[in-house]
Formats: structure tokens, sequence, C-alpha cells
């Protein structure tokens, strides 16, 4: 299966574009705008079996929009004058990661801990918590070595969370979802290429639907 990589760059004019881009709400307006790129009727499941995963990536131009699929999105589908887009496939990246190979990564994920039942009837904590500071950079870094890599520096930022409703019909409509993000940067090291292959197509964490758990990797500049 090839995995396609699409990079939509949003023009500003475009009052469309700026919804799916801007505000808490953007990341749940844009994934309803990336899977109209796929205009099959596949369910629930839908951006699961496609292999969606996108981010919004802040540049000195403005908003850029990745987008990951396992098919290539039309988009000629986009709204007139929301913006251009360009897709190329990422095989020729994926098929040449070696082990011991050195990439650099970016992340922006949601990172969460699940508390067993004594734990939060004892201090009253919710099913699923946020983590931050050190707690939520030693959660990336499990994430990254189950993902075959040996991350070699981490540089972390928390970004604004993101939010929208659970569903699109009936009580989950009504139901409100909240995920704190961070954006995780820096290099590692390719244990396991085959690992690192899965993650990056399956994506990270919770949040995938609110532009969280896309992995993306190149190859490190040499400093020497």
């Amino acid at each position: 299966m090839t995995v396609w990589l699409t990079r939509i760059v949003p023009d500003p004019r475009s009052a469309q574009a700026r919804k799916d881009t801007q505000g808490r709400a953007a990341a749940m307006h844009l994934h309803r705008r990336l899977m109209s790129l796929f205009p099959y009727d596949l369910g629930a499941a839908a951006r699961a079996q496609l292999g969606v995963l996108f981010r919004t990536e802040d540049t000195p131009d403005g908003p850029h929009v990745l987008l990951q699929s396992g098919e290539r999105p039309d988009t000629t589908l986009l709204p007139d004058g929301y913006g251009t887009a360009t897709s190329r496939p990422l095989d020729p990246l994926l098929d040449a990661l070696r082990p011991g190979l050195t990439i650099r990564y970016r992340c922006v994920a949601s990172p969460v801990r699940k508390p067993g039942a004594t734990t939060r009837a004892a201090y009253r904590l919710p099913p699923v918590v946020a983590l931050h500071g050190t707690a939520a950079d030693e959660w990336w870094l499990r994430q990254a070595e189950a993902g075959g890599l040996k991350p070699l520096d981490v540089h972390s930022l928390p970004l604004d969370a993101v939010s929208g409703p659970r569903g699109t019909n009936g009580p989950a409509a009504d139901q409100r979802v909240r995920h704190a993000r961070i954006r995780f940067d820096g290099t590692a090291a390719i244990i396991d290429p085959d690992l690192l292959r899965a993650k990056i197509t399956e994506g990270i964490g919770r949040g995938k639907a609110y532009g969280c758990g896309l992995l993306s990797i190149a190859p490190a500049r040499s400093t020497g």
C-alpha cells in the first residue's frame, strides 16, 4: 500500500480555510474537510480504514496542513479559493529506513494515562488524565521506543488544546471531547524499521480525528 503525504497551503482570504485552521474547534472542522477528499461511504471507521492522519503546522507564511493517507486524496474537491495542494508518495522514505539511521522527528500528540479504579477513587481522578512536563516526555520516550526508535534528544512544546463534539448524531453530538496537545521534536536512531513503519502509518496516541498522532520523520542533516 502506498502512503501519501499531502501538503495543503490554505489561502488566508478563504473564510472556509480560516475556519479549518483557526480556533480550538478548527481541528474538528479540518477533519471533516479532509475526509471529504475521499468520497467513499466507509462508515464510522473511515478515518482508520483510509489511514488518515493530519496536523496543522505554523509557518512564516501562515498555517500549512499536512495530510497522510493510505490513498491519494482528491484535492480537486477542496472548495474554490481554498488554497493549493500537492501530494507525493512516502514509499521512498519508508523503504530507505535502516537500523542505525539517525532521523529527525516531529509529532503533535495527546499524552495521557488511565489511572486504575482504586487510584481514581482515592484521588477523585477522571478516567483519562492529561500528562505534562516530565511525565509527558517520559510518555513520548515510551511511545518512540515502542515504535522502533531510540530518541537521542527530545524538545517538547505545549500547544493549545483542541475540542469538539464526540459525535455528529444522538447523545454524542452533545458531549464535548478535549485533547491536550504537546509537540515533540528531536532526533532519534532507528532500531527497528518495521516497527517504525507501522507507527508512522497507524499514528501515535489519542485524538487522531483532532489532528494528533501524525509522526513525521526526515534524515538528520550531517554536521560533518
